[in-house]
């Protein structure tokens, strides 16, 4: 049974993350004095060595005796690079253990990948959920150490599955997240393999036609260098030196045809293949974990090609590019030009990629897949309190969003309020007012985080939450454009019609709009924003608009029970402002713009105003 899964109960994450960074480091501290006293006894024997070797000078047949301290140190050293790499695997394990106990504590943000290459500003809610960047949701749930990994997991942040695709992968999420030790292995293979493989030239590799397609061109090589082999045989024998003579020119006219097609065919294998031992490791660790999840044994399926497996195939391949590797040699390059064992390894090569190499972006992707779902199970199992959502189907009813305990995942659990929200059953429009600073843009925030957690496969961070497919669509941290000479109105509006047209999709639109056209006057605000929501409504959307402006608290009221107000409120305690942070029914009745204006010092005299 693997670390963090028991018989009974379920053990603390804090515990078992604790018990097992303290074997580690109680490991580590070890093999660090062992790899010491090795490096100081290599010394001792270097320097015994020479002391010896210059007593021997003048007794040369004794010198021999100095093989026995030349073969200790080789085999000292040996053993110095297996603790080394030890060392240096067992670190990443470490350092495993100590970014899930930052997690645990909220000290996260900051410390892991960003995932900001993923950010598109044209997406509709990537920006506005905070999915990529510094302290974002990516960083919080990435393990990924692939590149593979972390695309996968980002695509599946940036796009809803299909509901029988998320609940697979819960069931997925569910069997790995009591595999704490398993976890640890992907993250530790998962970082050899992001130094050392290159996935998508590996792939594009796989996927294109040999160099050397022709047969004649190979049976031709073969038959050459059985020929000059033959003939130094004959030379050697009955001493026909001419033949041999002749026959070397002829191999070495045939290698100088050869190079123009070998040198790329080589160089870009080499490149492609780079450290193939790691990535055969990590496809090792998925191909032996016994599984019970219907998606991970899908997987598995999915990397044995002919009955046999991807590991062992990519380490018979890692074998030849070694091989391959020794060309650069310059005393073997001579016996290159007569025998062509480089052009034979390359013909070999080529044929494993025949064979096997359009399975390569599978075996990646399947590595990816793996990786995207030990980080949401990492994720599952450091907050049990967080519940796998429920799927309503639509069927042509109402979209829905029920959610109770509400909060957002990215808020410390100590200070985040929970609420409830129901949008659906004929409710489609909350309208949301409040003072300044009172949790509207964060809560709406956490309706959409939410909405995308629970898309993607991962719990959420609720007690309960039963919602129908739903395509996200966000108005809240649209930026103008100075360079590009576009204001934040033009953007927002821009935005707008984004969410407008995804209306036309076949899931309902869950829209989320902070501040709606603010950069108007408030006539024009008043008027949009009530063409804009009963357009969305209209389409069968659902969502939420926050706002400071009153005004548009009117809008319920033409909408019957399609609308509603709702609001966060503060009060003053001690002269100071509280905010509960819970959501309430109703439209607000205070505001606080002028407090915080004078709490900063600003002197502002409300009479004037």
């Amino acid at each position: 049974m693997d670390a963090g899964e028991s018989n009974g109960s379920r053990a603390v994450p804090a515990e078992v993350y604790a018990s097992r960074l303290n074997e580690l480091d109680g490991l580590q501290s070890a093999e660090r004095r062992r790899e010491r006293a090795l490096g100081y006894a290599k010394l001792a024997i270097a320097a015994a060595t020479l002391v010896v070797a210059l007593l021997l000078l003048h007794f040369l047949k004794a010198l021999e005796i100095l093989l026995i301290p030349v073969v200790l140190f080789l085999f000292l050293a040996v053993l110095q690079e297996r603790l080394i790499r030890r060392l240096r695997f067992r670190g990443r394990a470490i350092a495993f253990y100590q970014r899930a106990q930052a997690r645990l504590e909220d000290r996260w943000a900051g410390g892991g990948e960003s995932g900001e290459r993923f950010l598109d500003p044209k997406h509709p809610y990537a920006r506005d959920l905070d999915l990529f960047g510094a302290g974002s949701l990516f960083e919080l749930l990435s393990t990924a150490r692939t590149r593979s990994g972390e695309e996968t997991l980002a695509a599946w942040l940036l796009r809803a599955a299909p509901v029988d695709e998320v609940l697979g992968r819960q069931e997925a999420v569910r069997d790995l997240e009591g595999r704490v030790g398993f976890r640890e292995q992907v993250f530790c293979l998962g970082e050899t393999v992001r130094q050392g493989v290159h996935s998508e030239p590996l792939a594009a590799w796989g996927e294109r036609g040999p160099v050397f397609a022709d047969r004649a061109t190979r049976a031709g090589t073969r038959v050459l260098a059985i020929a000059w082999l033959l003939s130094l045989v004959a030379w050697g024998m009955w001493g026909f030196s001419d033949i041999a003579g002749a026959v070397t020119v002829l191999c070495v006219a045939w290698a100088h045809r050869l190079h123009k097609r070998l040198e790329p065919a080589a160089d870009a294998l080499e490149r492609a293949a780079d450290d193939l031992e790691l990535l055969s490791g990590v496809l090792g660790l998925l191909e032996r974990e016994p599984f019970r999840a219907a998606k991970l044994t899908a997987l598995q399926a999915a990397l044995r090609h002919d009955g046999r497996s991807p590991s062992a195939a990519i380490r018979k391949l890692a074998r030849l590019v070694e091989y391959i590797r020794s060309r650069h040699s310059l005393f073997l390059r001579p016996l290159d030009l007569v025998t062509f064992w480089s052009a034979q390894l390359v013909f070999a090569a080529e044929n494993w990629q025949q064979e096997f190499g359009p399975a390569i972006r599978v075996w990646l992707r399947a590595v990816g897949e793996l990786e995207a779902l030990t980080a949401l199970a990492g994720y599952a199992y450091e907050h049990p309190g967080d519940a796998f959502p429920e799927f309503a189907a639509v069927d042509g009813a109402d979209a829905v969003f029920d959610a109770e305990g509400m909060t957002h995942p990215l808020l410390p659990a100590a200070k985040a309020v929970r609420n409830d929200l129901k949008l659906g059953d004929g409710l489609q429009l909350i309208i949301l007012s409040g003072p300044n600073m009172a949790g509207k843009s964060t809560f709406i925030r956490s309706v959409g985080v939410n909405a995308v957690l629970a898309q993607c496969g991962a719990p959420v961070r609720a007690t309960r939450l039963r919602l129908s497919p739903l395509t996200v669509a966000a108005s809240i941290c649209v930026l103008d454009s100075l360079s590009g000479g576009v204001s934040r109105f033009y953007a927002e509006i821009h935005r707008i019609k984004l969410i407008a047209e995804l209306t036309a999709g076949a899931a309902p639109v869950l829209f989320l709009l902070d501040e709606l056209l603010s950069g108007t006057n408030s006539h024009d605000r008043l008027a949009g924003s009530e063409f804009i929501v009963r357009s969305l409504v209209e389409r069968k959307a659902i969502g939420i608009v926050s706002t400071h402006d009153l005004a548009l608290a009117r809008i319920p009221e033409a909408m019957g029970a399609r609308a509603a107000n709702c609001h966060f409120e503060d009060r003053f305690e001690a002269g100071q402002l509280v905010f509960d942070y819970k959501l309430k029914p109703g439209v607000v009745k205070t505001s606080n713009a002028l407090e915080l204006m004078r709490a900063i010092g600003l002197g502002v005299d409300s009479a004037a105003l």
